[in-house]
């Protein structure tokens, strides 16, 4: 356990104080006058969507130990989404409309919904992310077909058996969740660096996750890129294997964010200062590897992800079997919900998915980066709140700083036009 980890065990689950916390924080974001009206929040609801994979578990957590009603909200509904698409579409929607105020969500999502580059007829919605709820954890599986080649993060071996089988008439796919989102990056990066074009070569598809599993039984595709328990399913039942862990192509990558509605956030100060507490207050409590069986037994239940805990609880505490022979124990690309400063939602991480969705078409060139990231990045509520937790290892810096891919590829926050004059496949207008 992080030191930061046996402060939070110390401090919060035993001594805080949670209304004084609340008080706390909101006094410090909010010094305008919105506290004036009151301690509490000024609602006690919101509702949150989420889909059926473990990076959703701060959310689980945080509704099953009763940590959105330690600060104020015990109205907070965690409500499953279908897709990715559902999920656009229902942030649009809002809860006055039946849909929902935000919550997990793939990072580059609350991006093109308030560039509006993903909504119907392309209205911005704006979206706040308030903290980042995961890195590393997701996978790229490919079908039982390509066992022999025991593929790995090089796709050259890949490249030759997809010519191969298209020569033969066959179709070749690749699948995805959401165009322009996380897996989709990681899967165009993977097949791109070992020189596949993934609009040319093979052809990308959108499926849920909760559908990967079967889609590629039947096979509808030859690979995919998920999150877990799907890869891990995808193993058990001999349908596949895991060539990689997201983590061996960008170790300690962004993943998933915990976003709102901004006129959510402008509405209910309080309310979203509350719901960010909450939330990295699980976030701290599911990196505990004490509680990470846990954990895993309250992502397999039928009301959150509803998928047996064989198929969760193994990645869920770190050991990977790929399903071809590899096995890795304590790998160090298991998901983080805290540690590395995981919650922080580095404005860096979000340059990158910008870059990369101008890449590959989905953002215009001459997308203004900067501006966006500053209205939809909300590190400051971050930094009050983890201020209010007592949390000791607050980062100083808005940037990461240089990463690095495992081709070699680097990525600099203050140069992304050299990033992507680097890279050899892209689909810039």
């Amino acid at each position: 356990m992080t030191k930061t980890q046996n402060a939070f065990t110390r401090r919060t689950m035993l001594k805080t104080s949670a209304t004084a916390a609340l008080v706390g924080a909101v006094k410090t974001a909010f010094p305008s006058g919105a506290f004036a009206q009151g301690a509490g929040p000024e609602t006690t609801k919101a509702v949150l969507g989420f889909i059926a994979l473990t990076d959703a578990a701060p959310l689980f957590v945080a509704k099953e130990k009763g940590i959105f009603a330690k600060y104020g909200m015990p109205d907070v509904e965690v409500v499953k989404q279908a897709s990715w698409g559902t999920t656009r579409d229902n942030v649009v929607l809002g809860s006055a409309g039946n849909g929902i105020d935000g919550g997990h969500i793939l990072t580059p999502m609350p991006y093109l919904i308030t560039a509006g580059t993903v909504t119907q007829n392309n209205q911005p919605t704006p979206m706040s992310i308030l903290a980042r709820l995961n890195l590393d954890g997701q996978c790229i599986s490919v079908g039982q077909e390509y066992m022999d080649l025991k593929l790995g993060v090089d796709t050259k071996p890949f490249k030759t058996a997809l010519e191969a089988k298209k020569a033969s008439g066959k179709e070749v796919k690749a699948a995805m969740t959401f165009p322009g989102g996380t897996h989709d990056l990681w899967i165009r990066y993977w097949l791109a660096a070992g020189g596949i074009d993934p609009d040319s070569d093979i052809q990308t598809i959108v499926v849920p996750p909760a559908q990967m599993v079967a889609n590629m039984k039947v096979g509808t595709m030859d690979c995919f890129c998920v999150c877990e328990p799907w890869n891990e399913q995808l193993k058990n039942q001999k349908i596949g294997y895991t060539a990689l862990t997201t983590g061996e192509l960008w170790n300690n990558h962004p993943e998933k964010a915990f976003a709102l509605r901004t006129d959510y956030v402008e509405k209910n100060p309080k309310a979203t200062m509350a719901l960010l507490m909450a939330v990295m207050e699980a976030q701290m409590w599911c990196e505990d590897m004490a509680n990470r069986e846990e954990v895993a037994e309250i992502c397999s239940r039928r009301n959150w992800i509803n998928a047996p805990l064989k198929d969760v609880v193994e990645r869920m505490k770190g050991n990977f079997d790929y399903g071809n022979g590899k096995v890795v124990e304590a790998s160090p690309h298991i998901m983080k919900y805290w540690a590395n400063n995981a919650s922080y939602p580095y404005q860096s991480h979000d340059l990158w998915f910008l870059t990369e969705n101008i890449r590959w078409g989905k953002l215009a060139p001459d997308t203004d980066m900067k501006a966006l990231i500053g209205k939809v990045n909300r590190e400051d509520l971050w930094r009050e709140a983890a201020k209010a937790l007592s949390v000791s290892d607050i980062p100083t810096s808005t940037s990461r700083g240089k990463e690095t891919f495992f081709d070699g590829k680097v990525f600099d926050p203050a140069d992304p036009a050299a990033y992507l004059k680097s890279l050899s496949i892209t689909r810039m207008a």
